[in-house]
């Protein structure tokens, strides 16, 4: 099926990306174009117009920061593969975007791209939530900073105003004891995950867990937190009967998908069984 007609505009820059949006309130940014391209192609989103973002200089960065790593939205799945600072500082990152959908969606699919549409079965929105990232976001009013905590509201939706253009993501260095990893299992022709989690937990040098994120995609209508797992690991030196402990608790909370590739009984234990090898993987990184 072929999507309905539409304008195209290629912004220069944010600024001249924020004026066509005011000028085409209805218009849909669009970056590699892997996520909505193929929602126009079956009709199920129609916007009269698209504003490409893939020609503004700079979005494409990584670049380094006293506490922070600073990612331009436009930063393919296939750069943060390859980026030395990537695998080096962050590697839940690079191995996160290993497993997005395939070769051709890895070269043009972008971090941005993929946070903005806010897929509740794409992968990195997990790994910005449990990294506990700050998403930068430009519009009229100047810029604006937004916890990942807050930014991922419900269904498809973000905390962006229809206005905004989402510019780069800032990922606080991890302290010295942190473990991350990532581990999802995905639908075997799309590589969306059925569930994901992404695991960070940073310890002491008693080897106790003084912080725990774990973040859950692909159960739900919206990336979550295990909130009840991340208390019961919190504070304690953990092993592999406190993770399997923690992780039979990830559900708790939590609102589950049924659809034709899993149901809720079974999203909801592939959920306690992958928080479980995230978590260890991310323990045994951690130098536990």
């Amino acid at each position: 099926m072929y999507p309905n007609a539409f304008d195209y505009y290629r912004a220069a820059s944010v600024p001249d990306a924020i004026a066509l949006l005011q000028e085409h309130p209805d218009a849909k940014l669009i970056a590699g174009g892997h996520s909505l391209l193929p929602m126009m192609k079956l009709r199920l989103v129609s916007p009269p117009a698209l504003i490409d973002l893939g020609g503004i200089p700079g979005l494409a960065s990584i670049r380094e920061e006293a506490d922070a790593i600073v990612i331009g939205a436009g930063t393919t799945y296939d750069d943060l593969i390859n980026s030395d600072i990537i695998n080096e500082t962050l590697p839940i990152i690079a191995e996160a975007a290993s497993v997005v959908g395939d070769l051709q969606v890895r070269n043009r699919g972008t971090i941005g791209g993929s946070l903005a549409h806010a897929d509740p079965a794409s992968d990195m929105p997990a790994v910005m939530l449990a990294l506990g990232a700050t998403i930068k976001a430009v519009g009229p009013g100047g810029e604006r900073t937004i916890p990942a905590d807050d930014f991922f509201v419900e269904f498809f939706t973000t905390a962006l105003q229809p206005d905004e253009v989402l510019t780069e993501i800032s990922v606080p260095r991890p302290k010295a004891g942190t473990g991350m990893a990532y581990e999802k299992f995905a639908q075997p022709a799309s590589g969306y995950a059925i569930v994901g989690v992404a695991a960070v937990i940073g310890r002491n040098s008693d080897g106790k867990a003084e912080s725990v994120r774990v973040a859950i995609t692909g159960a739900g209508p919206v990336v979550r937190h295990a909130q009840a797992t991340e208390d019961a690991l919190r504070g304690t030196v953990p092993d592999a009967d406190s993770i399997k402990q923690a992780s039979q608790q990830a559900t708790e909370g939590m609102e589950f998908m049924g659809d034709i590739h899993a149901s809720e009984e079974y999203r909801a234990h592939l959920t306690r069984v992958f928080t479980e090898r995230a978590l260890t993987k991310a323990v045994q990184r951690s130098g536990g």
